[in-house]
């Protein structure tokens, strides 16, 4: 009975880390990613996203509780786990430990990041260019923003490879060598969105 639980826990956990919380990430990149066409083309990008309807109630469903789940239970992965030595090989344990090391980073980032945006919200500041602007022109909050932007990136994408072995979708080993490279092209694509677009703020 544990053992079902534990395994239904941990697909759950993968799913959630691609669906829905990997795909707002996709989306959220790419909304950001107007900044580089100016302060105007980032704002009605926010303000389109901010108008959309029953939006703090998806917010609730589709964001923050499929998050709040996948890091508790990502952090019990994190601090209970054993690398996988006897199953892959040297890259892909290297891999198992920085998919732990870059959730972690990730949940401190993406805490402070809600923080000094929704919350800020909250108390009235807008969500605009300006926000965003402010944040960064300190040198150290665009190095742990830079930081976290790529670690959330890596982490998606190395999930991705884990999701697609752990729900059968890349049985063979040619299939999980070719989901490799995919998945690393995803994070080299990704990051240079993420990294452009904090330039884009500065």
């Amino acid at each position: 009975m544990a053992g079902n639980r534990e395994f239904f826990n941990r697909r759950l956990h993968s799913l959630l880390g691609v669906i829905p919380i990997g795909l707002f990430l996709c989306i959220h990149l790419v909304v950001n990613h107007f900044a580089t066409g100016g302060s105007s083309s980032f704002n009605r990008a926010a303000n389109f996203m901010e108008s959309l309807p029953f939006l703090h109630i998806l917010e609730w469903i589709l964001i923050f509780l499929p998050l709040l789940y996948h890091a508790i239970y990502g952090l019990y992965i994190a601090f209970t786990g054993t690398a996988n030595v006897g199953r892959f090989g040297f890259f892909r344990n290297w891999m198992y430990l920085l998919q732990r090391i870059t959730g972690v980073i990730t949940l401190i980032f993406v805490a402070w990041h809600v923080w000094e945006t929704r919350i800020a919200m909250a108390f009235g500041t807008a969500l605009n260019y300006q926000m965003m602007h402010d944040i960064l022109s300190s040198p150290f909050m665009f190095g742990f923003y830079a930081v976290g932007v790529v670690c959330a990136i890596f982490h998606f994408s190395n999930g991705l490879w884990s999701f697609m072995v752990s729900w059968g979708i890349t049985v063979s080993p040619r299939s999980q060598v070719i989901s490799t490279y995919v998945t690393m092209i995803i994070f080299v694509v990704l990051s240079i969105v993420g990294i452009q677009t904090l330039f884009a703020f500065v």
